[in-house]
C-alpha cells in the first residue's frame, strides 16, 4: 500500500490523551498583547504559536483546545488585529496567536509594522518550538499561505498544517482538498510531514492536537 506524504496524524492513544487533557485543564490566562519585540515575555517555557488567514478560526481553536469559550476573542473586522497575544498554559507552555493574514481592515504602514514584527519574532525565538499553521478545509491552501510558510522555511521554524473546519467536507471532496494541501506542502521544508484535521464545533482532532502540543520538548 503506497504511503501518502503528509498524511494526517492518528489520534493519541488514551493515556497519552488524558496527560494532554490534564494539561489543558490547567489553568491558561492571557498574558499580553505584543506589539514590539522589547514587549515579549521572557523566553522560559516551551512556546506554540498559531498562524492563519483571518477568519480561519485561530480564536475557536485556541478556544476549544482550552476548553474556554473567551480565552481567545475572535474579532468581528477580519485583520483588525496586529498584536501577537501570549497566553499561558499551566506554567510549562506559552500559545502564542499570530495575527490573521490575507486581507488586513488597516492602513498599510499598520500591516508593515506587524509583519515586520512577525517576522522578527519567528526568526528570534529560541524556545519556539513549532509554528501551527491553520488551514480552512474547505478552501485549502492559498497563495497568501504560501507567504507565511516561506517565511517560515526561511526562520527555519517547523511547522505543521492544522486543517480547520473539516467536518464540512466528506468523502471525495476531503480528499481532493487533502491532495492539493499535500501538493503544496512539497514546497516548503519546515513543513511537518502530517496533517491535522480538526472540528472546533464538534470537537474533532483536538486530542491530537492537544498531544501533539504536549509532546514538544
Amino acid at each position: 500500500m503506497e504511503t501518502l506524504p503528509f498524511p494526517v496524524a492518528e489520534a493519541p492513544d488514551p493515556q497519552t490523551a488524558e496527560r494532554a487533557r490534564i494539561l489543558f485543564a490547567g489553568e491558561t490566562e492571557f498574558l499580553k498583547g505584543v506589539v514590539a519585540m522589547s514587549g515579549l515575555p521572557e523566553a522560559d517555557r516551551i512556546e506554540v504559536c498559531f498562524a492563519g488567514r483571518s477568519n480561519v478560526g485561530k480564536s475557536t481553536l485556541i478556544n476549544a483546545l482550552t476548553g474556554r469559550k473567551a480565552l481567545a476573542r475572535a474579532s468581528n473586522t477580519p485583520g483588525r488585529t496586529q498584536e501577537v497575544n501570549f497566553f499561558t498554559l499551566a506554567d510549562s507552555h506559552y500559545l502564542v496567536d499570530l495575527p490573521g493574514y490575507g486581507y488586513a481592515n488597516a492602513p498599510l504602514a499598520v500591516v508593515e509594522k506587524w509583519q515586520a514584527l512577525l517576522k522578527r519574532y519567528l526568526s528570534g525565538r529560541a524556545n519556539l518550538r513549532r509554528a501551527f499553521v491553520l488551514v480552512d478545509t474547505r478552501h485549502g491552501i492559498k497563495a497568501v499561505d504560501h507567504e507565511i510558510m516561506s517565511l517560515l522555511d526561511s526562520a527555519a521554524v517547523t511547522f505543521q498544517v492544522v486543517l480547520t473546519k473539516a467536518d464540512k467536507l466528506r468523502g471525495t471532496q476531503l480528499e481532493t482538498i487533502l491532495s492539493q494541501v499535500r501538493g503544496e506542502l512539497k514546497r516548503h521544508p519546515a513543513a511537518f510531514p502530517e496533517l491535522i484535521l480538526t472540528s472546533s464545533e464538534k470537537g474533532d482532532g483536538i486530542p491530537t492536537l492537544r498531544a501533539t502540543i504536549a509532546g514538544l520538548v
